[in-house]
């Protein structure tokens, strides 16, 4: 996301930051632009060169007892010089009282200014998840997103070719559906993928020759999840007889989404393949793996150990003349 309306901001946020409204509301129209957090400690005292104002700006003890220790004349004019530059908006921590000026001013600026309990420092952690998140790289992709044994397994492939109906076999089955035919991939600050759905689709799911049904309410909540870490892509597609698919699992083969690498698996498909037990197999050889167990490599290495026994076995025969 490019920038967030702050009205947005104001609603997402009113209850989690318990933040409130302290002017009037038309600076509830602004953009923030940046998810970064700014302390004008420095701007308020004049130093305006290096003010980053496309920020939200958060005023905290130092700042208010700043202001309260000018003149009444200075404080104005401090203010008029900040006021200058297009700010966001404003949150005043530690539910300070704030001088007369500045909800004063910042009407006729239209800048909104809210007031919040928190301390400066609580309130820096939690702006900056809520930032973070809104401002992370996101892609909307046509998949559905399940959660088996606690993994996130993306389901992709053409359209028609039982992403659902695998889906809805898990969710049966006592896995957990996020999302269904559109999953929106979110890069958080330490790359990795979140998926979700959308808010107008929640947990709907479409099955052909039955039609919209609602995965909460016809099975309860155990069987859904709000969001996931997306940590394998299986490509569903159609079984061909010419098609070379992997057999032994050296061969690991990745996909990217907004930068972030995960494993990518290819599963060929035909009627009468039980193919939601071979996913609960894929989590599980994942969750191996992720314990450092990889039964591919393992096999490999009991087989070439058998061979080197057998080797030395004959090579030790061939010498043996009693």
């Amino acid at each position: 996301m490019d920038k967030i309306q702050v009205g947005i901001f104001f609603q997402d946020t009113q209850s989690h930051l318990k933040i409130r409204l302290a002017n009037s509301p038309k600076g509830l129209v602004r953009d923030i632009p940046n998810k970064d957090i700014h302390r004008p400690g420095l701007a308020l005292a004049g130093f305006l060169e290096l003010f980053t104002y496309d920020r939200i700006q958060v005023l905290g003890n130092t700042e208010i007892r700043y202001l309260r220790s000018l003149s009444d004349f200075a404080r104005k004019e401090s203010l008029q010089k900040f006021f200058q530059f297009e700010i966001p908006c404003i949150i005043v921590s530690n539910s300070n009282e704030m001088p007369p000026e500045l909800p004063a001013m910042a009407d006729e600026s239209g800048v909104a200014i809210f007031s919040t309990p928190f301390s400066t420092t609580e309130l820096t952690h939690l702006l900056s998840d809520y930032l973070d998140h809104k401002f992370a790289p996101s892609q909307i992709v046509h998949a559905s997103l399940v959660d088996v044994y606690g993994t996130g397994l993306l389901f992709t492939g053409r359209s028609g070719i039982g992403k659902s109906e695998i889906a809805l076999d898990l969710v049966e089955r006592g896995h957990r559906l996020v999302s269904d035919d559109v999953v929106t991939l979110t890069r958080t600050a330490d790359n990795v993928l979140i998926g979700h759905g959308s808010e107008l689709l929640k947990h709907f799911m479409e099955i052909r020759g039955v039609g919209i049904i609602d995965v909460g309410r016809m099975f309860g909540v155990r069987a859904i999840r709000q969001q996931k870490r997306v940590e394998t892509e299986v490509e569903l597609v159609d079984w061909s007889d010419e098609q070379d698919y992997e057999r032994t699992g050296l061969d690991e083969h990745t996909k990217e989404y907004l930068g972030v690498t995960i494993p990518h698996v290819q599963l060929p498909i035909f009627p009468g393949k039980n193919i939601t037990v071979i996913v609960e197999t894929i989590a599980l050889n994942l969750h191996l793996k992720v314990y450092g167990y990889h039964p591919a490599k393992e096999f490999g290495r009991a087989l070439s150990d058998s061979m080197k026994t057998r080797t030395q076995l004959e090579s030790y025969l061939e010498k043996d003349f009693e």
